[in-house]
């Protein structure tokens, strides 16, 4: 049983799945935590949720780098609709991983500069609020596209027309 986690851990396919909810499980929970501290003005509240906001919003740069390294041994696996799928998932996390990466410094800057501007706190906190929900649309819209790379059963659309490679 060890053996067999431990053989799961060293593939990158593997690590991307088990990781890949954090960036928009993990952030939709955190921001939901954010709203109701930000409403009831705990700033212990809130700076726990921020830490939260902040972990997830960056989870989304080894979410990346692992499908970057699973990448050519799940399209061994896959037919012509996974494969666009795939391609699609990869664009779209491609065009919009910097709203995480900016997700992640505005959180850090609402943990931090309070500290020296203590009435920065509730613009910045509504600042990350704002920029965690556009961020966490996009993290639905790219993760759509890779339910459907291996779940033929979520596959209720054509699959995206494949782009030549002087589109990319």
């Amino acid at each position: 049983m060890i053996d067999a986690i431990l053989r799961d851990l060293r593939q990158p396919e593997y690590i991307h799945v088990l990781i890949n909810p954090l960036p928009v499980y993990g952030l939709a929970m955190g921001l939901l935590g954010l709203i109701i501290a930000f409403f009831l003005r705990s700033r212990s509240a809130q700076i726990a949720t921020l830490i939260i906001v902040l972990i997830c919003s960056a989870s989304a740069w080894p979410v990346y780098e692992f499908g970057e390294q699973a990448k050519d041994r799940v399209l061994s696996m896959e037919n012509e609709a996974g494969d666009a799928w795939l391609e699609e998932h990869q664009d779209r996390a491609e065009d919009l991983i910097w709203l995480f990466y900016a997700l992640a410094v505005m959180s850090a800057a609402a943990l931090i500069v309070p500290r020296k501007w203590p009435s920065s706190t509730g613009p910045l906190v509504i600042a990350v609020i704002l920029l965690g929900l556009a961020t966490l649309g996009a993290g639905g819209y790219i993760a759509y596209a890779g339910g459907k790379i291996r779940h033929r059963e979520f596959r209720n659309v054509p699959p995206p027309t494949r782009k030549s490679q002087s589109d990319h």
